[in-house]
């Protein structure tokens, strides 16, 4: 496997154990104290930062190929 596919399914991973803890945490009421709010928020940033890397590289995969270059015209 790639090192790019690997990246691809460790984000996955990371967005959603990072929502499941977030959900967790309002769930269990924990998310009431300033503690848990702050773990909440982390918790949601860390998902966003995942999920526009994804949304970067998905964006990345369907940009048109680019033509070889063409090597130098010799004199």
């Amino acid at each position: 496997m790639s090192d790019r596919g690997l990246l691809f399914l460790f984000s996955i991973f990371m967005i959603v154990v990072s929502l499941g803890a977030a959900a967790y945490l309002v769930s269990t009421g924990q998310a009431l104290t300033i503690d848990g709010l702050f773990t909440v928020l982390v918790a949601l940033l860390t998902a966003l930062v995942f999920a526009l890397y994804i949304m970067f590289v998905i964006h990345r995969a369907m940009e048109p190929a680019k033509p070889p270059s063409k090597p130098a015209a010799q004199a």
